[in-house]
Parts: structure tokens; sequence; C-alpha cells
């Protein structure tokens, strides 16, 4: 699996042009693959503890957040996010590339944010802050296999709509989330994204 892994993100991510005024706020995620048998990888997810007036709130998200004025990168700022969320150090992992960049559909000043892929032979005690509510481990082979996923109501400006999902157990993964894990997927199998991995479509 890590071998297909590190040719599938040998294809150069699609960059999002930037605003011409500045007004792109940046941000940037670590998904990291581990696992000591390269055949058998697990992704590594954090959920977000509850805070008011953040709309990401309670969402499994990977780790990362905003780029700061002394990130020379956005890969810094993955790796940065990844220490001060998790107390993981990705300095000495394996930085397998990077996914696609992307951004929410609901925000009216541009946010671009930019994935990162990292590898692990084994994860070390990690040490979560008080913005990560809980750690989740999910088997690449069952995202592949498309367990757990199915469609999910949602609505966008008074539109009713369908979006995927991913669940299991008391893991939920929709939104910008599975967007960037659909990304990795569809580069492994070709299979699509979204919806369209059961035989659906989807509006993003």
């Amino acid at each position: 699996m890590l071998p297909r892994v590190r040719k599938a993100l040998s294809q150069p991510p699609q960059l999002t042009p930037r605003a011409t005024d500045g007004r792109t706020r940046e941000a940037a995620v670590a998904a990291v693959l581990y696992g000591p048998d390269p055949a058998h990888l697990d992704l590594l997810f954090i959920r977000r503890a509850d805070v008011d007036g953040d709309p990401w709130s309670g969402h499994v998200a990977f780790p990362g957040g905003r780029r700061e004025d002394h990130d020379p990168s956005l890969l810094d700022t993955a790796i940065r996010e990844t220490q001060e969320e998790l107390g993981l150090d990705l300095t000495r992992a394996d930085h397998l590339g990077s996914l696609d960049e992307i951004g929410p559909v609901s925000q009216r000043r541009p946010l671009v944010v930019q994935p990162h892929v990292f590898h692990l032979p084994e994860l070390p005690e990690l040490r979560p802050n008080r913005e990560v509510a809980a750690v989740h481990r999910l088997s690449l082979a069952h995202l592949l296999a498309n367990e757990g996923r199915g469609p999910m109501p949602f609505e966008w400006n008074g539109q009713a709509m369908k979006l995927a999902r991913v669940d299991f157990d008391d893991v939920r993964l929709w939104g910008m989330t599975l967007r960037i894990v659909d990304d990795l997927l569809h580069r492994l199998d070709g299979s699509g994204t979204g919806l369209a991995r059961v035989g659906g479509s989807s509006p993003f």
C-alpha cells in the first residue's frame, strides 16, 4: 500500500489561486499514515473540541490550522500545527507529498487549505492539547472499500441537497475532511470522489 500511495502522490497537486488583494487566508493539515506493515496503513484524525463560534467545532478532521507569519511554508504550518495539537513531531516523518488545495464553500473571505501526507512506521504516545477532544484512527483499506459511505442531507443557501459522508462507530467524515480523503482515495483507485464512489453524484 505504501508504494501505491507514494506513486499516487507523485502527481502534482492542483493549487488554488490566491486573491489579488491579499485577503486569502492560508491553512495546512497533516494526513498522517502509519503502520509498521506498509501493506496495512491507518489514517490519523482528531475530533476538534467544542468551541463557541468555531464553524468546525466538534468535527472530525486532520490536525492542522492557519498559517502564521513565521511559517516559511504551508508544509511548515502542517508540521507546527500537528506538534501543537498532538505533540507529534513530523520533522523526521516521511513526507510523501501534498494533495489538491481546497477551501470551504461557505466562507466569504477566501481560505485555502493545503493537505500534506506523511508516513510514520508507528505512532509515539500522543499528547493532545485543549483544541483536541479525541484522536481517531481509521484503516485506509476500509476507506478504499467505501465502508460506511453513503449520503447525508445538507442545506446550502436554502437548497436541500445530499453530500457524501463516511461513518465508523462514533466517527463521521464529511465536508472538507472527506474531500481530502477522497482525493487520496481517487488517486489510489480512480473510483471517483464524494457520492460518485457509490454510484451517485456530488455537487462539489
